[in-house]
């Protein structure tokens, strides 16, 4: 898979309570820190834009249990939980999408409600490269939006991993974006030249 010249990265949601140790954990989540930290590397030396969400909620938001949502709060407005994981590697000025900022609406995409989809066209972004946290909710959900905005789309196999609320979610969800028309990728497998 090449990179192309109208490419960029998308690194969903490496936050601290999205890893081994906070709210919401993803088994084994920071492992996919390094491996981000390298298609950083790759797409920041072609001077190709890198993207980072984050779920950045309000108190009190819809998504939590107290508020009947399925989820314990996390990733709450200015918290060390919200934080992104501090090995990974963000440019000085770090493109930063924030996600879920509205208490009374659920946001797994890091296009729903952002202007992401309009902000890439505008830099001539044709191809995207997703990975991060976690697989089967957030990567999911921004896959198949980038899809449907009409960007080409990777998911990055090695660069994402699931929460698996239920056993096989992230397998299920890994078809479901190849089904939709997403392509996978790997390190490994990828053309940097």
């Amino acid at each position: 898979m090449k990179i192309g010249q109208r490419a960029a990265l998308i690194v969903v949601d490496v936050q601290n309570d999205f890893c081994p140790g906070g709210a919401l954990a993803v088994p084994e989540g920071d492992r996919v820190v390094p491996v981000l930290n390298e298609y950083i590397r790759i797409f920041s030396e072609r001077g190709l834009p890198v993207y980072f969400t984050r779920d950045w909620h309000p108190s009190g938001h819809i998504s939590f249990k107290e508020q009947g949502g399925i989820w314990p709060e996390h990733c709450i407005q200015g918290t060390k939980g919200s934080n992104f994981h501090p090995s990974l590697s963000l440019p000085e000025e770090p493109i930063i999408i924030s996600k879920g900022t509205d208490r009374m609406e659920e946001a797994y995409s890091g296009f729903q409600g952002t202007g992401m989809a309009e902000r890439l066209k505008r830099q001539g972004i044709r191809r995207l490269f997703v990975g991060g946290l976690a697989t089967d909710y957030c990567v999911k959900n921004t896959v198949l939006d980038a899809l449907a905005s009409g960007f080409e789309t990777i998911y990055l196999e090695d660069g994402a991993k699931g929460v698996e609320v239920k056993s096989g979610d992230t397998s299920k969800a890994v078809a479901e974006m190849k089904e939709a028309g997403a392509f996978s990728t790997s390190l490994k497998a990828l053309q940097t030249e």
